[in-house]
């Protein structure tokens, strides 16, 4: 009878601990960040192991196959593709060299861990204790992998088309959304140069509001016709603003600029 009361001790300080270990709430509860993702998945167990660091494993006495290297693995080549195929149709004039520039830059550690932070990853990852104290939700290198990992899981639980859709949402058309930070102006540039050998010309239409609360408005044109219009509290981002805008209306109508 003593030894059955410890073992039901025992048993409910265990399940306290799981339900109370941040390290691994992916495991009793899926639906929260399915619903960030935008992915339910059949098998759960993929979500999960896409989520498990090395360290957890090793803390746990896992195997090696029970962590996430293997789907980063293969989350890594689907991601490769699909952004390989996104910027080959969108930069039809562009050398292979400009291309791999321009992918690097949207899906290489820095990104792609952004990424993962504004899906909530780092929350939801199987940390060793040590790892997880010494800030592992928070490791660009982490979290880009976890990334990898889901977009493998996605892959092997919904097929390609699923990885694809993922991929552009969050990641992709993340990007595109967030030109405006990098340099538009650049990137407009390059494509009105290639395609008609001239430059693209900023007009300033509008600055009001207190000096220190103004709103520049800038249009862009290209050979007199109105591309692009953009808004910013400055000029230079507004012309920003507006290369942006005009990038992203090419691309929404499928037209080569």
């Amino acid at each position: 009878m003593v030894r059955k009361v410890n073992t039901d001790k025992r048993s409910r300080a265990v399940a306290s601990y799981r339900r109370h270990d941040r390290s691994d709430a992916i495991s009793t509860n899926t639906e929260k960040l399915e619903s960030s993702l935008g992915y339910v998945f059949k098998d759960k167990e993929l979500l999960v192991r896409a989520l498990t660091h090395s360290s957890y494993i090793n803390e746990h006495k896992l195997t090696r196959l029970d962590c996430n290297e293997r789907l980063e693995f293969l989350g890594d080549a689907v991601l490769e593709l699909v952004s390989s195929d996104y910027l080959f149709g969108i930069f039809t004039q562009s050398p292979e060299g400009d291309l791999t520039k321009k992918r690097a830059s949207m899906v290489s550690e820095a990104p792609l861990a952004e990424h993962a932070k504004k899906l909530g990853l780092g929350n939801w990852l199987r940390l060793a204790k040590g790892a997880d104290e010494g800030g592992g939700r928070n490791q660009p290198s982490i979290l880009s992998d976890a990334l990898e990992s889901v977009i493998g899981a996605i892959y092997l639980d919904g097929g390609f088309s699923n990885a694809k859709d993922f991929i552009r949402r969050h990641i992709l058309d993340e990007s595109e959304k967030n030109k405006i930070i990098t340099d538009s102006k650049t990137e407009l540039q390059e494509m009105v140069q290639g395609r008609f050998g001239i430059e693209p010309e900023y007009h300033l239409i509008s600055a009001t509001g207190p000096d220190h609360n103004r709103v520049f408005v800038s249009i862009v044109k290209v050979m007199g016709t109105e591309m692009g219009k953009g808004s910013g509290r400055s000029k230079k981002q507004s012309e920003q603003a507006a290369a942006a805008d005009a990038i992203l209306k090419y691309r929404q109508s499928g037209e080569d600029i």
